[in-house]
């Protein structure tokens, strides 16, 4: 067995390279046959229902608008039921037939299993499920106060989306709909401070993938993975950790309806800002290079950022003794 190894070790790097090399052109082009398809052939929305969770702000909320847009009925799912209610009454505006809200905590199976069975006893059916409730919280690992305290990090970015799915899936056979998971490029591109949202995100990538080919074409998957989006949670993270300022926020609006567009298409996957994906390379063929130029980056930020606090803390200092 070991022989095995050493010969697959040996063998199988320039084996791959060779049949990439011949696979390249026969795959691209099949990719343009299936570009040119989904251009063509868009999911009509019109009466169909759709469930989003944490659909009361940020990407939530701009995907319920795109799906209003289309014609759809949704069922708006967030644990802060009172701000549905202005969620839902512009969806009306925008073109949805029909909007029910429903308060929840995803984190827990009993909610999850009653929204969605909420949702199909309201409408009748489920055609879209979208993933979308997340929170984080920022902090380096050493300065855990508690190994447990980034937990309902965990069990709201993570279960939540598992616990909805899990409920939803025989309705999602019944039509042949799709899922739609808002993950983030920090599963595949790691933020400092950021290690449990991170890992969550990560493992939600993996799980839906993994799922996707379990289901096979029963059900459709479409994995968001968004940039840093100017959302309430972004403004609230960059507060707290200003040297991730310096990353270019791209519009709430502008990512609901690339996810929306995408989901409709039947895509695999969805990144917006799509400028975001020319990371990923490099993540996979230098990963060396890019951990150095991370730390390097964000210390040399940080500092600037020390800077301008005390820079300030000095102004508004002596502004007080004048």
């Amino acid at each position: 067995m070991t022989a095995i190894h050493k010969l697959m070790n040996v063998a199988l790097p320039p084996l791959s390279l060779i049949l990439l090399s011949i696979f390249m052109l026969p795959f691209l082009f099949f990719k343009l046959l299936i570009s040119v398809k989904r251009l063509v052939w868009i999911e009509n929305m019109a009466r169909k229902v759709v469930l989003i969770t944490g659909a009361a702000s940020g990407i939530g909320e701009q995907v319920a608008y795109e799906y209003a847009r289309r014609g759809a009925f949704l069922s708006l799912v967030d644990i802060r039921k009172d701000n549905l209610v202005a969620v839902a009454d512009k969806a009306r505006s925008l073109g949805s037939p029909d909007v029910t809200i429903i308060g929840a905590d995803v984190s827990k199976v009993q909610d999850s299993k009653r929204f969605v069975d909420e949702t199909v006893n309201y409408f009748g059916r489920l055609d879209h499920l979208v993933n979308n409730a997340g929170i984080a919280t920022i902090s380096k690992v050493e300065d855990w106060h508690d190994v447990c305290e980034t937990k309902p990090v965990i069990d709201i970015n993570f279960w939540g989306t598992v616990y909805s799915t899990f409920y939803a899936i025989p309705h999602l056979k019944n039509s042949k709909g799709r899922i739609i998971v808002i993950a983030s490029t920090c599963g595949w591109f790691p933020l400092p401070r950021l290690s449990t949202y991170n890992a969550c995100k990560a493992a939600v990538i993996n799980y839906f993938e993994t799922l996707r080919i379990e289901l096979g074409w029963t059900v459709g998957i479409t994995i968001a993975t968004p940039g840093l989006i100017k959302t309430n949670l972004a403004l609230k993270v960059i507060d707290e950790e200003p040297s991730l300022g310096i990353i270019p926020m791209g519009s709430a609006f502008e990512c609901g309806k690339a996810i929306v567009k995408s989901a409709c298409r039947g895509d695999m996957y969805v990144t917006d800002p799509s400028w975001v994906k020319v990371l990923f390379p490099w993540k996979v063929l230098f990963p060396e290079l890019v951990d150095w130029a991370s730390r390097l980056l964000f210390r040399l930020s940080a500092n600037n950022s020390r800077k301008k606090g005390n820079l300030n803390l000095s102004i508004n200092s002596q502004n007080k003794a004048e």
